[in-house]
Protein backbone atom coordinates (compact mmCIF):
# COMPACT_ATOMS: atom_id res chain seq x y z
CA UNK A 1 0.00 0.00 0.00
CA UNK A 2 1.21 3.51 -0.81
CA UNK A 3 1.19 5.77 2.27
CA UNK A 4 1.80 9.52 2.41
CA UNK A 5 3.58 10.70 5.58
CA UNK A 6 2.97 14.40 6.28
CA UNK A 7 5.12 15.08 9.37
CA UNK A 8 7.47 18.10 9.53
CA UNK A 9 10.72 17.67 7.65
CA UNK A 10 13.25 15.97 9.89
CA UNK A 11 10.56 14.30 12.04
CA UNK A 12 9.33 11.74 9.54
CA UNK A 13 12.06 9.14 9.93
CA UNK A 14 10.74 6.79 12.63
CA UNK A 15 7.17 6.67 11.29
CA UNK A 16 8.38 6.14 7.72
CA UNK A 17 10.75 3.37 8.82
CA UNK A 18 8.05 1.53 10.73
CA UNK A 19 5.60 1.72 7.84
CA UNK A 20 8.24 0.56 5.40
CA UNK A 21 9.00 -2.30 7.78
CA UNK A 22 5.41 -3.44 7.30
CA UNK A 23 5.92 -3.49 3.54
CA UNK A 24 4.26 -0.17 2.67
CA UNK A 25 5.58 2.19 0.01
CA UNK A 26 6.09 5.45 1.93
CA UNK A 27 5.94 8.86 0.24
CA UNK A 28 6.94 12.01 2.11
CA UNK A 29 4.92 15.21 1.74
CA UNK A 30 5.39 17.61 4.70
CA UNK A 31 2.26 19.64 5.40
CA UNK A 32 3.50 21.58 8.42
CA UNK A 33 6.73 23.17 9.66
CA UNK A 34 7.71 23.96 13.24
CA UNK A 35 9.14 27.41 14.07
CA UNK A 36 10.45 28.05 17.62
CA UNK A 37 9.38 31.35 19.19
CA UNK A 38 10.36 33.19 22.36
CA UNK A 39 13.40 32.84 24.57
CA UNK A 40 14.32 31.12 27.81
CA UNK A 41 11.63 29.95 30.24
CA UNK A 42 12.00 30.23 34.01
CA UNK A 43 10.24 27.23 35.59
CA UNK A 44 11.17 28.14 39.18
CA UNK A 45 8.25 27.98 41.61
CA UNK A 46 5.87 25.94 39.46
CA UNK A 47 4.32 22.83 40.99
CA UNK A 48 3.54 21.33 37.58
CA UNK A 49 4.87 21.79 34.06
CA UNK A 50 2.41 20.62 31.41
CA UNK A 51 3.64 19.72 27.92
CA UNK A 52 1.23 18.51 25.25
CA UNK A 53 3.46 17.68 22.29
CA UNK A 54 6.95 16.35 21.60
CA UNK A 55 7.86 19.65 19.91
CA UNK A 56 6.83 21.63 22.98
CA UNK A 57 8.63 19.19 25.27
CA UNK A 58 11.88 19.46 23.33
CA UNK A 59 11.71 23.25 23.23
CA UNK A 60 10.96 23.53 26.95
CA UNK A 61 13.76 21.15 27.87
CA UNK A 62 16.20 23.11 25.72
CA UNK A 63 15.25 26.55 27.02
CA UNK A 64 14.10 26.17 30.61
CA UNK A 65 15.90 27.77 33.54
CA UNK A 66 15.50 26.53 37.09
CA UNK A 67 14.45 23.15 38.41
CA UNK A 68 10.98 21.89 37.49
CA UNK A 69 8.61 20.55 40.12
CA UNK A 70 6.58 17.76 38.59
CA UNK A 71 6.04 17.27 34.87
CA UNK A 72 2.83 16.14 33.17
CA UNK A 73 3.06 15.00 29.54
CA UNK A 74 0.09 14.28 27.32
CA UNK A 75 1.55 11.02 26.00
CA UNK A 76 4.52 8.69 26.07
CA UNK A 77 6.23 10.34 23.09
CA UNK A 78 5.92 13.76 24.71
CA UNK A 79 7.31 12.43 27.99
CA UNK A 80 10.23 10.83 26.15
CA UNK A 81 10.96 14.08 24.30
CA UNK A 82 11.20 15.92 27.63
CA UNK A 83 13.37 13.25 29.21
CA UNK A 84 10.68 11.74 31.43
CA UNK A 85 7.50 12.83 33.20
CA UNK A 86 5.80 12.28 36.53
CA UNK A 87 2.35 11.94 34.98
CA UNK A 88 1.36 10.45 31.63
CA UNK A 89 -2.43 9.95 31.41
CA UNK A 90 -4.05 6.77 30.16
CA UNK A 91 -5.88 8.81 27.49
CA UNK A 92 -3.52 11.03 25.49
CA UNK A 93 -5.70 14.14 25.21
CA UNK A 94 -6.01 17.34 27.22
CA UNK A 95 -9.23 15.92 28.66
CA UNK A 96 -7.39 12.75 29.70
CA UNK A 97 -4.57 14.70 31.30
CA UNK A 98 -6.97 17.03 33.08
CA UNK A 99 -8.86 14.06 34.52
CA UNK A 100 -5.69 12.66 36.11
CA UNK A 101 -3.96 15.86 37.22
CA UNK A 102 -4.11 16.05 41.04
CA UNK A 103 -6.22 18.84 42.55
CA UNK A 104 -5.45 21.36 43.69
CA UNK A 105 -2.64 21.45 41.18
CA UNK A 106 -0.94 24.53 42.63
CA UNK A 107 1.01 26.73 40.23
CA UNK A 108 0.94 25.26 36.73
CA UNK A 109 2.89 26.26 33.64
CA UNK A 110 1.33 25.16 30.36
CA UNK A 111 3.94 25.10 27.58
CA UNK A 112 2.82 24.61 24.00
CA UNK A 113 2.22 25.95 20.54
CA UNK A 114 0.75 29.26 19.50
CA UNK A 115 -3.00 28.75 19.25
CA UNK A 116 -3.00 25.62 21.43
CA UNK A 117 -6.35 24.55 22.85
CA UNK A 118 -6.91 26.46 26.12
CA UNK A 119 -9.02 23.75 27.79
CA UNK A 120 -6.51 22.48 30.34
CA UNK A 121 -4.81 25.81 30.97
CA UNK A 122 -8.13 27.51 31.70
CA UNK A 123 -9.39 24.65 33.88
CA UNK A 124 -6.41 24.84 36.27
CA UNK A 125 -5.63 28.55 35.95
CA UNK A 126 -2.23 27.85 34.40
CA UNK A 127 0.29 30.36 33.17
CA UNK A 128 0.83 29.81 29.45
CA UNK A 129 4.11 30.09 27.54
CA UNK A 130 4.26 29.79 23.75
CA UNK A 131 7.33 27.89 22.58
CA UNK A 132 6.69 27.37 18.88
CA UNK A 133 4.23 27.94 16.11
CA UNK A 134 3.03 25.50 13.52
CA UNK A 135 3.14 26.76 9.94
CA UNK A 136 0.75 25.06 7.55
CA UNK A 137 2.42 24.39 4.19
CA UNK A 138 1.00 24.34 0.67
CA UNK A 139 2.69 21.57 -1.34
CA UNK A 140 2.70 21.82 -5.10
CA UNK A 141 1.06 18.42 -5.25
CA UNK A 142 0.22 15.45 -3.05
CA UNK A 143 1.63 12.13 -4.34
CA UNK A 144 -0.85 9.53 -5.55
CA UNK A 145 -1.38 7.03 -2.77
CA UNK A 146 -3.88 4.82 -0.98
CA UNK A 147 -3.87 6.62 2.35
CA UNK A 148 -2.44 9.76 3.94
CA UNK A 149 -1.34 9.91 7.58
CA UNK A 150 -2.39 13.02 9.54
CA UNK A 151 -0.66 13.54 12.88
CA UNK A 152 -2.18 16.91 13.89
CA UNK A 153 -5.14 19.17 13.30
CA UNK A 154 -2.80 21.60 11.50
CA UNK A 155 -1.76 18.89 9.06
CA UNK A 156 -5.41 17.97 8.55
CA UNK A 157 -6.33 21.56 7.67
CA UNK A 158 -3.36 21.87 5.32
CA UNK A 159 -4.24 18.60 3.63
CA UNK A 160 -7.86 19.64 3.21
CA UNK A 161 -6.77 22.76 1.33
CA UNK A 162 -4.87 20.67 -1.25
CA UNK A 163 -8.13 19.24 -2.54
CA UNK A 164 -6.62 15.74 -2.70
CA UNK A 165 -9.10 12.89 -2.32
CA UNK A 166 -6.87 10.30 -0.62
CA UNK A 167 -8.55 8.96 2.54
CA UNK A 168 -6.77 9.71 5.80
CA UNK A 169 -5.65 7.89 8.91
CA UNK A 170 -5.84 10.25 11.90
CA UNK A 171 -3.79 10.30 15.11
CA UNK A 172 -6.77 11.20 17.32
CA UNK A 173 -10.14 12.93 17.79
CA UNK A 174 -8.97 16.54 17.39
CA UNK A 175 -7.22 15.66 14.13
CA UNK A 176 -10.27 13.72 12.95
CA UNK A 177 -12.58 16.67 13.65
CA UNK A 178 -10.27 19.07 11.79
CA UNK A 179 -9.97 16.67 8.86
CA UNK A 180 -13.71 16.17 8.49
CA UNK A 181 -14.32 19.91 8.82
CA UNK A 182 -11.88 20.36 5.91
CA UNK A 183 -13.78 17.84 3.78
CA UNK A 184 -11.33 14.96 4.24
CA UNK A 185 -12.52 11.37 4.36
CA UNK A 186 -11.17 9.70 7.52
CA UNK A 187 -10.69 5.97 6.94
CA UNK A 188 -9.46 5.23 10.47
CA UNK A 189 -8.50 6.88 13.74
CA UNK A 190 -5.70 5.58 15.94
CA UNK A 191 -6.96 3.89 19.11
CA UNK A 192 -3.94 5.19 21.02
CA UNK A 193 -2.75 8.66 20.09
CA UNK A 194 0.88 7.80 19.50
CA UNK A 195 3.18 6.21 16.96
CA UNK A 196 2.10 2.68 17.87
CA UNK A 197 -1.52 3.67 17.42
CA UNK A 198 -1.05 5.32 14.04
CA UNK A 199 0.99 2.39 12.69
CA UNK A 200 -1.71 -0.05 13.87
CA UNK A 201 -4.43 2.06 12.25
CA UNK A 202 -2.60 2.09 8.92
CA UNK A 203 -2.17 -1.67 9.18
CA UNK A 204 -5.90 -2.07 9.82
CA UNK A 205 -6.78 -0.01 6.73
CA UNK A 206 -4.38 -2.11 4.68
CA UNK A 207 -6.21 -5.21 5.85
Amino acid sequence: MRVVVTRPRGQEGELSARLEGLGHDVLFCPLIAIEPVGGSVDVTGYDWLVVTSPNGARELRRRMRGTPGRVAAIGAATAEAFGGADLVPRVSTQEGLLAELPRPAGRVLFAGAAGARPLLAEAVGADVVTLYRTVELEPEHVPEADVVVLMSASAARAYGRTGAAIPAVSIGPETTRAARAAGVEVAAEAETHDLDGIVAAVAAVAG
